[in-house]
């Protein structure tokens, strides 16, 4: 069931890595053939900077429109990464959320490397659209995709799309395309990750207002929890498991020279290998990374969707395989209604580590990473109203019985006291 089933394959790569802080000037400076002399320094200094920026989550825990949880499983090494970006792009009512499941050697590096800078290069290329964009109005010109995107393969889906909004879809859009991009190149560039035979799955989301934008590469997912007409709850999957097996997939794979089959140890899950050695055995078909494959069908571009949210549609769960291969849709959507906003993503996990356990007695429990987004903000913040009530409960109970200790000690002592004067009298 994991991503990757042989990894017997290694290579250096070389090149330079982009600072967060100079992420723009870097984006122009790339543009015009530049690069860095000094990218070691850079990217340590990103790395530095990007975990002080005010409103980012990538460890448990939870705020007031979220909850993420992330788990080691027992295959080694925790390979899972996510984030959650309150005020995104400095705007108030913006989001980012996203899951990386890295896999290979250097996965983990992978995966952190790429939930740290994926959402600094969307940002920037949605600030250097938006201004193209005004300058294009200004002289009364239409922007659409640019050449760098020309040839690019993706899916663009729409629902529940009113016209006002398409502005803003189309320039998502084409930022989600140029970040996942440009992520691609940084990671075969840079020295301090081999990313030959290791890569990332990258499920990410951007929410502004009522508009939300997902891009996803392999195979970790999007699920919302949504009223029907009935108000019962139902679970609408947002993204498509990018495997071998689907045809258009296995297409373009086969058509790159490379070759999609399942192993006969596992003839459920088709794996992507090299057209002449039986390596690397990839269970997804589009990834961060895995450079070894990129030559034979393996792409980053993302599939990209769009979504008109409503007042019925209530959250969003963003989570690896370690949770799609035992829950379904539905049992996520129940477990997460089900339980304290705060504490969401836990339980999800922890379903999920039972669920493994029964169904996969004899195999690895996988890692797990979890974000649940909360459309109705309301539900967070009398979740913890709650919290917060329960733990006043317990301070005014343990308060109580302190003082009934010190009253029964005071009245022992006064009693002793009494019993004493008796005496001596």
């Amino acid at each position: 069931m994991g991503p990757c089933l042989s990894v017997g394959c290694k290579r250096a790569m070389a090149g330079s890595s982009v600072s967060s802080v100079l992420e723009a000037r870097k984006l122009k400076d790339s543009e015009n053939g530049l690069e860095s002399k000094d990218s070691m320094f850079e990217q340590q200094s990103e790395e530095a900077t990007v975990h002080r920026i005010p409103g980012r989550m990538f460890l448990n825990g939870s705020s007031e429109v979220a909850s993420l949880y992330t788990q080691q499983g027992k295959k080694g090494m925790n390979q899972d990464a996510m984030i959650v970006w309150e005020h995104f792009g400095s705007r108030t009512d913006t989001f980012f959320c996203g899951v990386f499941d890295g896999h290979g050697p250097n996965g983990h590096l992978v995966a952190k490397r790429v939930r740290d800078s994926l959402p600094l290069k969307l940002t920037a290329h949605w600030e250097a659209n938006a201004s193209n964009e005004d300058i294009s109005k200004e002289f009364g010109h239409k922007t659409g995709l640019n050449n760098e995107n020309s040839g690019l393969e993706t899916d663009w889906k729409e629902a529940s799309s009113p016209l006002k909004h398409h502005e803003i879809s189309e320039n998502m859009k084409e930022s989600f395309l140029k970040a996942f991009k440009r992520m691609d190149v940084e990671l075969k560039m840079q020295p301090s990750i081999d990313c030959f035979c290791s890569g990332t799955t990258a499920v990410a989301l951007v929410k502004q207002d009522r508009d939300l934008v997902i891009g996803n590469v392999g195979d970790s997912r999007a699920v919302l929890g949504t009223r029907d007409k009935d108000n019962c709850l139902q679970a609408v999957q947002l993204t498509i498991d990018l495997k071998p097996d689907i045809p258009a997939e296995a297409e373009r794979i086969l058509q790159c020279k490379g070759r999609v089959f399942a192993h006969e140890d596992e003839p459920e899950v088709a794996r992507v290998w090299l057209p002449n050695n039986d390596s690397p055995g990839l269970a997804m078909a589009r990834s961060f990374g895995d450079f070894c494959l990129k030559d034979f069908g393996l792409i980053s571009v993302p599939e990209i969707s769009y979504r008109f949210l409503t007042d019925e549609d209530e959250f969003i769960v963003l989570a690896t395989d370690g949770i799609w291969d035992v829950l379904s849709n539905k049992e996520v959507v129940d477990i997460v209604a089900s339980t304290p906003a705060r504490s969401a993503a836990q339980s999800l996990v922890e379903s999920a580590t039972k669920a493994w356990r029964r169904k996969f007695p004899f195999s690895n429990i996988d890692d797990c990473a979890v974000v649940c987004l909360f459309l109705d903000s309301n539900l967070m913040v009398s979740d913890m109203n709650v919290k917060s009530q329960e733990d006043s409960s317990a301070v005014q109970a343990e308060t109580a019985m302190v003082d009934d200790d010190v009253s029964g000690a005071a009245g022992l002592r006064c009693s002793e006291i009494v019993q004493t004067v008796g005496v001596s009298t």
